[in-house]
């Protein structure tokens, strides 16, 4: 078990090892919650479920979580009853295709995709490495995630997407360009990770049509 912010999280070594510096993507995402309209919040590769719970804990938003892996569904719904949160939050077993209806929309979406190159994976013996392995760049399962935001996220809404290096998130701005979704802020924590605000423009008029995310 691990303190996150004021949560106890437990995990065991079949999901991911929460990492304590991501309180600060829960923080970040209540902040940008602060400025939305009331409604539920999407949590994508939710792991155990820090990152989410702790966003719900600061918020009172609702919370859906979505991982493929059973245990780390196991985990986050039995951390959910721990923190007295499992009245706000529901956790969907399966992919991000699969566990979302083609209807379902967020106001803020948080994600937590694995992002460690192929290549590197050995440098974190403590984490399965399904729950790490980002493809050959690393930005396998990221590119997911932004699709899946570009798909639920609500218009005006906002997205914190963690990711390992200033180069993925340069990465992830060529994947938005000509989209409606935008990068408003990029924050590295050296020798940690990247958070990245991401920001979906309000619905525009009947007369200007909306663009779509596109992969490059």
């Amino acid at each position: 078990m691990i303190r996150f912010g004021h949560l106890d999280i437990d995990f065991d070594d079949r999901v991911l090892t929460p990492r304590t510096w991501t309180v600060r993507q829960s923080e970040w995402a209540a902040k940008l919650a602060a400025e939305l309209p009331d409604g539920p919040m999407l949590e994508l590769c939710s792991g155990a479920g820090q990152i989410g719970l702790l966003a719900a804990a600061l918020t009172g938003r609702r919370l859906v979580c979505v991982d493929a892996d059973p245990v780390a569904c196991a985990f986050a719904r039995a951390n959910a009853e721990r923190a007295e949160l499992a009245h706000l939050v529901e956790v969907h077993e399966g992919s991000m295709e699969q566990a979302l209806g083609p209807d379902e929309r967020y106001w803020l979406v948080i994600a937590d995709p694995p992002w460690v190159p192929t290549a590197q994976v050995e440098r974190y013996p403590e984490d399965p490495r399904t729950a790490i392995d980002g493809g050959a760049d690393g930005m396998l399962v990221a590119e997911m995630c932004l699709a899946t935001t570009a798909r639920h996220l609500s218009p005006g809404g906002a997205a914190v997407l963690q990711l390992g290096t200033t180069g993925q998130a340069d990465r992830l701005l060529e994947m938005v360009e000509g989209s409606d979704l935008t990068i408003e802020e990029v924050r590295d924590s050296p020798g940690e990770g990247v958070l990245v605000h991401i920001a979906r423009a309000p619905r525009p008029s009947m007369s200007e049509p909306a663009a779509g995310y596109r992969a490059v």
